[in-house]
């Protein structure tokens, strides 16, 4: 018999058993509003079932182990003889299993495709978040490799099937493949037109390379094939290199070792050599950047959508810990100050939401004003939902005082992973000097981002107030570069705001326009102004188990 000591009272049960698709208001409702209405009753059947399993017992558990053994790099078998493979925990396959049968890398040929892979992203991230980077490499393949018809005919098909195939084998044995990316290098980082790898043909023509040289990240290095960037004659050139060749035998791919990292752990990152490593040209020679920015793209708005499911994430940890734990004479979800203090995570958890699936479906209706859009957007988004995402794990944490910031709590492994997809795919500055670039040089890009704003003019004043202001900073691009994040943090600010106005309940869309739009805010969290109905707010973000 336990010593009455031990006795166990006031903990918040664990947030387990529940459906993380179906308990996101957000989410939902975005998916409600972007799905066609012929499609919906599958969709939701679809993101109901992975939003069970995102919630499981089981599904938590493999996201513990799979950061808890993290891979191994094995550069020789027994015998010496090179064969540069990285083993992963069993939990490991099970994640990035189970995200490839429920579609997580296939949006690009289905009905509604972007908008519920977004969705199922968003879920399935929040049950473990490194296994991620390979379905977002994979995902975001396709379009570059649609540059060669001959090459998605072969690729695509593996690259979006539901079928998880881990050996590594001849392409032509495998019903389902994964890829990844090389771009950067030691020497010059983001700035990839510095990169000294070299790619010099081969005799017979036919786009066959070999490829001399490095990259100094490269993530799931066990993937089948990698879109790499490398100097041809013509210049700098997008290449295919794939782990294992037509004839089964093993593509020169020489894993130097395991990046030790802050967060990801249970995602390998490597740096890698080729010497006379075997490779297909994709699109034309000198026009890399050009080939593989649709991979970019796609994985950038992965990095803003994966974000927003580890700010959903701690949201719902947060508002959980608080509907249970007593303190100070009642709930500590009904103390003034903490429900501030979550209505006020909850704004920043929704707007990203709904941002990510905006521009999900953007990708699905693929029309000119869209395709604009995205052209802004994306890096946008990417600049501001990543950055935010950091400060609202660590605010989250605190919500369960000390209980969060032990590692059983599942808090700090997402506080590690917090800054990720920020520096991931280009980081703050290469996002907002991105978005110079498309000011500059596409106009169609802006009017169409305004002409998306504009939608919600008139329903909010301090919304009007902030896309007048944004405009005069448009009108004046004199030495725009220094003040280039201010830039952009306003037009993801005003693009928010805006959807929010549109789509969001009024309680939700007031709080942020007044707080983020408005001015009526402080520097941290929890400062929102004095008389919004924020219980409405609080309540609304509740996961209900």
């Amino acid at each position: 018999m336990a010593a009455s000591t031990h006795t166990v009272t006031n903990q918040a049960p664990p947030l387990v058993g529940y459906d993380v698709y179906t308990a996101d208001r957000a989410l939902s409702e975005a998916v409600e509003r972007h799905v066609a209405p012929e499609l919906l009753d599958g969709v939701r059947e679809e993101l109901a079932a992975l939003g069970r399993t995102a919630g499981s017992v089981q599904a938590q558990e493999w996201g513990r182990l799979a950061n808890e053994h993290p891979p191994r790099l094995r550069t020789h078998d027994r015998y010496g003889n090179r064969i540069d493979e990285v083993e992963f925990h069993p939990a490991w396959h099970r994640l990035l299993g189970h995200a490839v049968t429920a579609g997580l890398t296939n949006a690009w040929g289905r009905p509604a495709g972007h908008v519920r892979r977004a969705a199922g992203f968003l879920i399935w991230t929040q049950a473990e978040a490194g296994h991620g980077c390979p379905v977002s490499m994979t995902h975001a393949a396709v379009p570059a490799l649609r540059t060669d018809p001959a090459l998605a005919a072969e690729w695509e098909p593996r690259l979006t099937s539901p079928v998880y195939a881990e050996d590594l084998l001849a392409p032509g044995l495998k019903t389902g493949a994964l890829f990844g990316m090389g771009m950067t290098e030691k020497q010059g980082g983001s700035d990839i037109r510095s990169n000294r790898t070299a790619a010099v043909p081969l005799d017979g023509g036919g786009g066959e390379y070999a490829l001399t040289g490095h990259k100094w990240f490269c993530s799931a290095p066990m993937s089948d094939g990698f879109l790499v960037l490398a100097q041809a004659p013509g210049g700098l050139s997008c290449f295919l290199v794939p782990r294992v060749l037509a004839d089964g035998t093993r593509n020169v791919f020489r894993i130097q070792r395991l990046k030790d990292k802050l967060g990801n752990r249970s995602n390998a990152s490597a740096e890698v050599e080729f010497d006379g490593t075997w490779a297909r040209l994709v699109g034309e020679e000198g026009r890399g950047v050009r080939t593989i920015i649709e991979m970019v793209a796609a994985t950038r708005l992965d990095c803003a959508i994966g974000s927003a499911a580890q700010m959903r994430q701690a949201v719902a940890q947060a508002i959980h810990h608080c509907a249970y734990r007593n303190a100070f004479g009642g709930p500590l979800i009904d103390k003034p100050l903490m429900r501030n203090v979550l209505a006020d995570l909850a704004l920043e958890s929704e707007a990203a939401t709904v941002l990510g699936l905006r521009l999900a479906a953007a990708y699905d209706s693929g029309t000119e004003a869209d395709r604009a859009l995205l052209r802004l957007a994306v890096p946008a988004a990417k600049y501001w939902v990543t950055k935010r995402c950091p400060p609202v794990v660590a605010e989250a944490l605190e919500c369960l005082g000390g209980n969060g910031y032990v590692e059983e709590s599942g808090m700090p492994r997402l506080l590690r992973e917090s800054p990720l997809n920020s520096i991931w795919e280009g980081s703050g500055n290469v996002q907002a000097l991105d978005v110079l670039r498309a000011l500059q040089r596409e106009p169609g890009a802006l009017d169409a981002f305004l002409q998306e704003v504009g939608r919600a003019r008139g329903a909010d004043h301090r919304l009007d107030g902030a896309i007048k202001d944004l405009l005069t900073e448009l009108a004046d691009l004199e030495g725009v570069e220094g003040r280039a994040r201010r830039l952009v943090e306003r037009m993801a600010l005003v693009l928010q705001g805006s959807l929010l106005v549109r789509w969001a309940p009024s309680e939700v869309a007031d709080a942020f326009c007044a707080s983020r739009l408005g001015g009526e805010w402080g520097a941290a969290f929890g400062t929102l102004p004095h008389g919004l109905p924020l219980g409405a707010v609080v309540e609304r973000a509740r996961a209900v188990v």
